[in-house]
């Protein structure tokens, strides 16, 4: 019985890609510019936006909430698997690079199922907890480390009973594994990592998709 995943090389990753991925021309240019930004490691990978995409469909997702935006994949990839009602209510601090994800909201035909919040993430989610705007179905995290764990708690509060919440990077790279590597952020990770873990308010599941992708879903 094989106890892990297949050593992803190259050769088996493009195979993958080549027998999977359904990626929209607009998301491939959008991925394709990213990938030469200066930041451009803090872009998703594409198998992984397809998988979230995936998931949305199959709960029904109407109303999702993403924690970072950056030049907008995973909230174009979103957005895309949201019925034509459906509705992102998307946070990041930079209108340099949302302005190159409002661009490809437009090119996308989505942009009309998207509100931007421009702002602290934490100052955002607070205000939505006080106007009363939960639930969501939904919230994807994937913006600055130190505040994952607040992050993940105001999204407890903001998804609903059996909605699914995300976090991106949660394998950071390996580092976490590595009890050598003690820097801030991974320790900070790694503490979240052990809180989900042992969270009886959610039904965790860690998978070694891109940098590593932690699904909750909220019981």
């Amino acid at each position: 019985m094989t106890k892990r995943p297949a050593a992803l090389t190259e050769g088996l990753y493009e195979y993958l890609l080549s027998n999977s991925l359904r990626e929209p021309k607009v998301l491939t240019q959008l991925r394709q510019q990213t990938q030469d930004h200066p930041r451009g490691i803090m872009q998703i990978a594409p198998d992984q936006g397809q998988l979230i995409q995936l998931l949305l469909q199959l709960m029904g997702a109407e109303r999702v909430l993403e924690i970072g935006v950056f030049t907008g994949y995973s909230s174009t990839a979103i957005a895309l698997a949201l019925p034509a009602h459906g509705q992102l209510v998307a946070c990041d601090i930079s209108e340099e690079y949302t302005a190159t994800a409002r661009h490809y909201w437009q090119q996308a035909g989505v942009a009309e199922k998207i509100t931007l919040h421009i702002a602290p993430a934490l100052e955002t989610l607070d205000r939505l907890l006080a106007e009363g705007e939960a639930p969501f179905d939904a919230a994807f995290i994937d913006a600055d480390k130190s505040s994952y764990d607040a992050y993940y708690e105001r999204s407890l509060q903001l998804v609903r009973s059996g909605g699914l919440i995300m976090l991106d990077n949660m394998l950071w790279s390996g580092r976490v594994a590595d009890p050598e590597v003690q820097d801030k952020r991974t320790r900070l990770i790694r503490a979240l990592n052990a809180k989900i873990h042992q969270d009886q308010r959610v039904f965790p599941c860690l998978l070694p998709i891109a940098d590593g992708l932690t699904l909750a879903l909220k019981r």
